[in-house]
């Protein structure tokens, strides 16, 4: 009698907070690029990459039109019409390390703001931010799942924090690139021609 091989279902179950309306500029290709400083419960020691795989968690939490690209304002609301009820969070992406910068000069910054959804004014604050003047640009390949996952937001998941670690895995089989290779790998290599050699790679 034969036996049939079973795959296991590719999960993940680490997620990177960002503005609902930057993660709608990532699924849909506009931006591949974050620009992270950290939240207020990892002001000691800054945000950092831990994880080469996440899946993204949209949130609402300090999002402000002056803070957002102006390319990027009138989809605000959009987003907010999108958000499913309260207390429950959907999550539709997953996101692949492709290059991380560590960056101490606010000129590239400016240089790449169209690979990104901050407006200027936002990017800066983000750079001073605590009198320590370096933030980091995290590009990324961005996946859609093949149906959003709904799961209950819980109160250990709220507040101003950079990663989540989710209490179950979400199935991420399927997930496709929201960008073709032949427009991604170009835009990251513009970015790297900016920005210089990449602090860490995916």
């Amino acid at each position: 009698m034969s036996s049939v091989s079973v795959q296991a279902a590719d999960e993940e179950r680490t997620a990177l907070k960002e503005w609902a309306v930057l993660c709608d500029a990532l699924e849909r290709g506009d931006v591949l690029a974050m620009v992270r400083k950290g939240g207020i419960r990892e002001q000691r020691a800054g945000f950092s990459v831990r994880h080469e795989r996440f899946l993204l968690y949209p949130t609402y939490f300090h999002e402000k039109a002056v803070e957002v690209a102006e390319r990027f304002v009138s989809r605000l609301s959009e987003a907010h019409e999108q958000r499913p009820s309260d207390g429950v969070v959907r999550l539709s992406l997953v996101a692949s390390v492709a290059a991380v910068w560590r960056v101490e000069a606010l000129e590239p910054l400016r240089q790449i703001g169209h690979e990104h959804g901050l407006a200027w004014g936002a990017v800066e604050s983000r750079f001073h931010y605590r009198n320590r003047p370096v933030v980091q640009v995290v590009a990324v390949r961005t996946a859609r799942l093949p149906r959003p996952v709904e799961i209950p937001e819980i109160r250990r998941y709220q507040g101003c924090v950079s990663w989540v670690a989710l209490d179950h895995a979400v199935d991420v089989t399927g997930a496709q690139p929201v960008i073709a290779d032949s427009d991604f790998l170009p835009r990251l290599a513009a970015l790297r021609a900016i920005l210089g050699e990449p602090t860490a790679e995916g």
